[in-house]
């Protein structure tokens, strides 16, 4: 980083209150956590509790815990989980929700200096069974309730090591011969595990439409924290309620931004929208992380739920991960205020783009302008730039490192730039919009069509509370569009009614042919539409 960059980053960090006045030796510490961690995704929860030891840093449905406990926690529970067996795991598996024992696990897990695996808690026993297998992982932390998954995997993975984490108020659980983390913290409380280099961070990419990648990711240090310090209002010591599931890449990044800015983080194991917004109402909170379909489910709580609560200290509502609904960014906005600020990451490259309030205000469906560092091309098949309103690869380079795929594979490239896998357009005053994945674009009858611009056409209907298409083969025409759509209620809106309103909007071609009525669209645990569980429509 150049000096120029340099001030520019750490202006930003002073800005925010992350770097304020505090006794000479709070610097020291500082500076001894960064020689040693690094730009780690640990190094923010050991700096708030240089910080803030005494200050809240979590709280859960068990309690609160202070900055110095969650380090203590930490530190008991790698030297236990090391004491399990005589060798060091070859890699730490981690299967838990957003509570205090997922924030205990990864944490040991990186002093153990071993790669930690975050699992997707919406996984099926065959494909958990099959990622643990892939990724040699030896050792893995769960949530009594994911039991029976774990049942499978332990059948095809001799000398699997288990420890729970959330176990549930039944006293049988106590007389189970698989530790739990609380038994090893509390035996190994005071302990510190030797000191190593912290252990990677094994994100899964989301797998919709095939088997999660891992992808190792290094951070981009002062310079990504601050880029994303300059769009979005975060400031040390608050609050934040971390709605969005931690094991995702963007939920975990709630989560370390929160830790770093030594801000007291509120988790909730599931998710429940009339639950957060009490959450952050009762705590003042001045952040909430979401995913996009949390958004829409507080939306679609009813007025009276809605007026119990005045959100008076929240400064922004952070969403990422799939595409949002504008209805519901706009109702959220006109009730609580401009705080939604939708951002555009990818596993791989970390934060692309943000779009800020005053974006959505103006086109709800903006990933908004890239943030300072990364810059954004679109590019056609030969990789050559295309013009502004034309529609093109997106590829991307930034200060965020990707290490590669744990199968030694890489992303795609193009003269060095990293290649999203989506495809866009970007308006004239440099707004990008995502109009689908690269790999989504179907050729019906010699046409190019993108399902997720039919997606949002359809999405503006009265009556349609969720919707997704995708192509399907045909005999005639190679693929056609077939709409899978969620109404209010069976009067709302019929087949026809949906063709009629596409075909006024866009092109005859992009009409589709199958409307399917669900009463839910299939999705994963991180909210996005797994289309592989779409029910098949024949040729």
């Amino acid at each position: 980083m150049n000096l120029r960059r340099k001030a520019w980053a750490y202006w930003h960090l002073i800005r925010s209150g992350m770097i304020g006045l505090m006794l000479p030796h709070r610097y020291l510490g500082m500076a001894r956590i960064l020689r040693a961690y690094g730009p780690h995704a640990t190094t923010g929860f050991a700096l708030a509790a240089n910080r803030r030891p005494h200050g809240v840093g979590l709280v859960d449905e068990r309690g609160s815990l202070t900055w110095r406990e969650i380090q203590q926690r930490a530190d008991a529970l790698a030297v236990g989980l090391r004491a399990l067996s005589e060798k060091p795991p070859q890699s730490v598996a981690i299967l838990c929700r957003n509570h205090r024992g997922f924030v205990d696990a990864f944490l040991a897990t990186s002093r153990l200096g071993v790669p930690g695996l975050l699992l997707n808690t919406g996984f099926s026993a065959p494909q958990l069974a099959d990622v643990l297998e892939r990724e040699g992982a030896s050792l893995i932390v769960y949530d009594e309730e994911f039991a029976g998954l774990v049942e499978e995997a332990r059948t095809r993975i001799p000398g699997l090591t288990e420890v729970l984490s959330w176990v549930g108020d039944d006293p049988a659980t106590a007389t189970r011969s698989i530790p739990t983390a609380e038994q090893l913290i509390d035996a190994h409380q005071g302990q510190r595990p030797a000191r190593v280099r912290p252990g990677k961070v094994v994100l899964l990419t989301s797998g919709t439409t095939g088997t999660p990648k891992g992808a190792n990711r290094s951070g981009g240090g002062p310079e990504e924290l601050a880029a994303m310090l300059e769009r979005i209002p975060w400031r040390a010591g608050r609050t934040v309620v971390v709605a969005a599931p931690t094991f995702h890449a963007w939920g975990f990044g709630q989560l370390v931004i929160g830790a770093t800015m030594a801000n007291t983080v509120v988790l909730r194991r599931k998710f429940d929208p009339a639950a957060t917004l009490a959450l952050a109402d009762q705590h003042h909170a001045t952040g909430l992380a979401v995913v996009p379909v949390m958004l829409e489910r507080i939306m679609e709580l009813p007025a009276d739920v809605l007026d119990t609560v005045s959100l008076r200290d929240l400064r922004f509502v952070t969403a990422s991960g799939s595409r949002m609904r504008g209805e519901a960014v706009i109702a959220f906005m006109d009730r609580f205020g401009d705080t939604v600020y939708n951002s555009y990451n990818a596993t791989e490259a970390g934060q692309i783009s943000v779009a800020s309030p005053a974006d959505l205000r103006h086109a709800s469906d903006t990933a908004g302008r890239p943030v300072r560092g990364t810059t954004v091309r679109l590019v056609d098949d030969d990789g050559q730039d295309v013009s502004a309103g034309e529609v093109g690869r997106i590829v991307v380079r930034g200060a965020s490192e990707f290490d590669g795929y744990t199968s030694g594979d890489t992303k795609a490239s193009v003269d060095g730039w990293m290649v999203s896998g989506d495809v866009g357009r970007m308006d004239s005053e440099g707004r990008l919009y995502v109009v689908g994945r690269d790999d989504d674009m179907i050729v019906s009858g010699g046409e190019n069509v993108f399902p997720i611009e039919v997606e949002r056409t359809i999405g503006m209907l009265p009556g349609v509370r969720e919707v997704a298409v995708i192509g399907v083969d045909d005999d005639a025409f190679g693929q056609r569009l077939a709409a899978y759509v969620v109404r209010s209620s069976p009067e709302a809106i019929d087949t026809e009614g949906v063709r009629s309103h596409v075909k006024s909007q866009l092109a005859g071609y992009k009409v589709p042919r199958d409307v399917v009525f669900l009463d839910e669209l299939p999705r994963n645990a991180a909210g996005k539409v797994v289309t592989r569980d779409l029910p098949g429509v024949s040729a």
